[in-house]
């Protein structure tokens, strides 16, 4: 096998004597199994739904994921008997619905995915998601009310629906929806960070503002896009600890692992295979507006 090494940097502090050093180690780190990623999120918005299905790489290596086109995908709307099939094209599995909406509030779905002699199943259920009522911005002076650099900070509005326990991710953009214009992830329950605490109120201010990239505010004429989505709880579990493994670092983070994943092995008489990935689904909501 392959072998791979990296430079790891051990600060070994001595305190008796106040003193430090530093030991270079090269680790000989196995290349690992490479195991199929299936990336689905169905949402109520619109036109054509998308599928990502890849190969995974070592954490080592560099490059794009190998892409996978040779499996069988299918969504089932369990609460109405629909099927959607999904076709594999310029690198995506797509599905452009007939009547130009998959995605409905308080239906169950279920992806299935035919791949190397094995079949795999996950379910979710779309939620229903708070409707941003306002969203405007305003321009500040570094210092002012918190600023770290002069420019437009955005404030989006919305109320948490009362009666139940809501998950929401909150995602902002910078000009259009691709990926490499995405500023911020967010998540709250209730509207906040704890059940129940603000259940029914308006989002909190520092919510409402948490669409800025402090680092880089708005600038005059850009177009600020923010998008609520509705979460089920294992879907907010699992994207909550994708955040923190993205975001473990230091001294003392936590090793970083594989999150876990909802598809499980259907295959009839018993498949050994394994995917990893999340199939989620959400409700949309959200609004934009041009700084001036």
């Amino acid at each position: 096998m392959k072998k791979k090494f990296f430079r790891l940097s051990i600060l070994a502090a001595f305190v008796t004597g106040f003193s430090a050093c530093t030991d270079v180690i090269d680790l000989d780190v196995p290349a690992g199994t490479s195991y199929p990623v299936l990336d689905a999120w169905i949402t109520n918005e619109p036109g054509t739904q998308y599928i990502r299905f890849t190969k995974s790489v070592s954490y080592t290596e560099s490059g794009d994921a190998p892409i996978i086109s040779d499996a069988t995908i299918t969504l089932y709307d369990e609460t109405t008997g629909d099927t959607y099939p999904f076709v594999f094209a310029d690198s995506l599995y797509k599905c452009d619905p007939a009547n130009g909406q998959i995605g409905q509030v308080n239906h169950t779905y279920r992806l299935r995915v035919e791949y190397d002699s094995n079949v795999y199943e996950a379910t979710d259920t779309i939620k229903p998601v708070a409707a941003i009522t306002n969203i405007d911005y305003k321009y500040k002076k570094k210092g002012d009310d918190g600023a770290t650099k002069d420019g437009y900070y955005v404030r989006f509005y919305a109320t948490d629906m009362a009666g139940q326990t809501d998950y929401t991710w909150i995602r902002s953009y910078r000009n259009n929806l691709n990926d490499d214009n995405i500023l911020e992830d967010n998540y709250v329950i209730d509207g906040g960070f704890s059940e129940g605490l603000s259940d029914g109120q308006e989002f909190p201010q520092f919510v409402g503002e948490s669409v800025n990239d402090r680092d880089h505010p708005y600038l005059q004429g850009d177009l600020a896009i923010v998008k609520l989505r509705s979460l089920s709880y294992p879907s907010y579990f699992w994207v909550t600890s994708v955040q923190t493994q993205m975001e473990s670092g230091g001294l003392f983070a936590t090793v970083l692992a594989n999150v876990g994943t909802n598809y499980k092995n259907v295959t009839d008489g018993g498949g050994k295979g394994k995917i990893l990935g999340w199939f989620g689904t959400s409700a949309v909501s959200d609004s934009s507006i041009t700084t001036n």
